[in-house]
């Protein structure tokens, strides 16, 4: 409550030249309010223009943004809880959040899907990505990224120093530790 509903993700935005991963980010401010009615309807609905704001502020200054929403059907994520309930490695991926936050499934994808379409833009897209199978989605998010990499042109900064200079004294030292060797110094 001290801090305005995207204090976080202004901390976190990427500085020029970096890149950052949010997972699970300020979308939540539309889902999960939304979903178990924590602030009022006007509230969480005036986000989105927040959110779209936010991300144009950072379009606009020069990020791209990507966003990936990992779609999984209510059958598969119950086969992935059986399997972290079943096997002692992944049972720390468990919590009861998990069971209880699946009553609300369609709520939730309701409200997925008002996010999905309120806030994406060529500046700032949405891909919904099958996520059944793991192979699949993991193809299909590497492509996005690799191309929009790609679309970036990004090229080496300029050296900003005497090469030659360097190389010579490259050299030097290599030779010094020649003689070094040589004479059984080193």
């Amino acid at each position: 409550m001290a801090h305005d509903v995207l204090w976080r993700v202004h901390r976190a935005a990427p500085r020029k030249g970096e890149i950052v991963i949010f997972n699970r980010s300020h979308y939540e401010d539309v889902l999960v309010q939304r979903v178990h009615n924590l602030v009022p309807k006007e509230v969480w609905s005036e986000r989105y223009e927040l959110i779209n704001d936010f991300e144009k502020l950072l379009w606009k200054s020069g990020t791209t943004i990507v966003k990936f929403f990992l779609h999984i059907s209510e059958e598969e994520q119950l086969k992935r809880f059986k399997q972290r309930l079943e096997d002692p490695e992944r049972n720390w991926k468990i919590s009861q959040s998990d069971y209880s936050e699946r009553t609300y499934w369609d709520e939730y994808r309701k409200a997925f899907e008002e996010a999905l379409s309120r806030c994406s833009f060529n500046h700032a897209p949405w891909y919904v990505i099958p996520s059944n199978h793991k192979y699949f989605r993991n193809l299909a998010i590497s492509q996005i990224l690799a191309d929009t990499l790609r679309d970036l042109d990004m090229q080496m900064p300029p050296c900003k120093v005497d090469l030659e200079k360097i190389r010579q004294e490259y050299e030097q030292a290599a030779e010094t530790i020649r003689r070094k060797k040589q004479s059984g110094h080193l």
